[in-house]
Parts: C-alpha cells; structure tokens; sequence
C-alpha cells in the first residue's frame, strides 16, 4: 500500500481528498500546516500532496526542504494551488515539483495524477543503468550524480533531465520531446520550463557547461563526449 502525505490548511478539502484516496486503496497520512508536513516525512511518505499557501511554511517552503534533504530528495510533490499563476508554476519547477493541479479539484483527476507519478517514481528508482558522459557518471539506481568523481546534488526533475539528455547523448532532442519523457504528456508546464531547468543544470556544471548545447528553435544536444 503506497502512503500519501496530503498537507492543506482547509480542513474540509484535507478530508475530502483523503476519503477519495483512502477509497482508491492508498494510505494517507495528513497535515493541517507546513511545519506538521515536514514532521510527517519521518514516515516515509512514497508522495507528497502540498497545498501551496499554507501557515508556518507554505507548500513552496516544505518542497524546498524535502529537495534539500537526501533521504527525501527524490519524494514525488503534487501542488494544489487556488491560483492560476505562470510565475507560481516557474517557482515550483525550479524546487523540483513534479505536478500541479488547480483547485477546484477533481478527485478523479487527483487520482489519475497520484498514480502517474507513482509509476514513474517507481520506474526511475528501478532503473540501474550507469551512465557516463565526458565529466558526468549518473548512478540512476541510487540517484547519484558525480561531476569529475565528486557527488554533485540535481533536484529530480534536473537529474530525470539530465539522464534523457546523457541516455540520448549526441541526439537532438526537441522541447516536445522532452516535455513528454520527463514531465510526462499528461501535465501541462510552461513553455519556459526546459529552459528553467536546463540553466541550473549548466550552473552546477561549471565549466563544463557547454556539453549541453542548444539547438536554436529546436531544443537541446548532450555532446557526445569521451
């Protein structure tokens, strides 16, 4: 039985979503405030849902600290949010959220959502494959990326990025495509989102930033370095 950590400040909503997920068969483990969220990760949550404006610590806060943490790094986040906002979308792909969903919310579509996410946390975390690309070693098993033999900590979305780019090294890949293998067809994400993610990739890669090139119009390259 997979566990949900589900954090909103409206209790009404708390317990409407809980009672729609408890009846799908999942755990849920629940959080009135940001502050209980993350006390509540000593339970080994396998996902967490975060309301974004909560009290103490609001949504953006506690998937901040979950990404900070390495035995949570990697913890599939779900934001409900009451706004439509570009900016809030930009901010929560920069902290490694995984999926955003729009209040008023559907328990169908939160379902379908859980389960989507799920299955691609599962099927990373079964993926053993070491991959090696000039300076770059990905240990996709243990989630672990080394630069020049020292580990070097990704967010999820930027090591699930960087390991299609690495996996693919020497093809183009267009934006599309990588929308689709990385966030997944069924979510919607801005259309600066790549961009995002792939300017905090070259950060921490330092000097050896240019082994991603950018393909004008098109999308991105991995140089197929030896």
């Amino acid at each position: 039985m997979k566990k949900i950590l589900l954090a909103d400040d409206e209790k009404d909503i708390l317990e409407f979503l809980k009672y729609n997920l408890e009846k799908e068969g999942f755990a849920v483990i629940t959080a009135t405030n940001g502050e209980e969220a993350i006390s509540l990760l000593k339970e080994n949550p396998d996902l967490a849902i975060l309301d974004i404006m909560m009290p103490k610590l609001n949504g953006f806060e506690v998937c901040a600290k979950i990404r900070e943490n390495k035995k949570t790094a990697h913890l599939p986040v779900i934001f409900l949010t009451a706004r439509s906002s570009e900016q809030d979308e930009i901010k929560g792909l920069e902290l490694g959220a995984n999926d955003f969903i729009q209040k008023p919310i559907s328990p169908l579509k939160l379902i379908a959502r859980v389960k989507t996410n799920l299955r691609k946390s599962t099927y990373n975390a079964n993926e053993n494959e070491i991959l090696s690309v000039g300076p770059i070693v990905i240990d996709r098993e243990k989630y672990k990326i080394f630069l020049n033999n020292v580990e070097t900590f990704f967010p999820r979305k930027e090591f699930e990025l960087l390991s299609y780019l690495c996996e693919n090294a020497g093809k183009i890949l267009t934006r599309l495509a990588i929308l689709q293998k990385v966030w997944g067809s069924d979510i919607y994400v801005v259309d600066r989102t790549i961009d995002v993610h792939i300017r905090k990739i070259r950060e921490k890669l330092g000097t050896h930033s240019d082994i991603i090139e950018t393909i004008k119009s098109v999308g991105y390259r991995m140089k197929n370095a030896s």
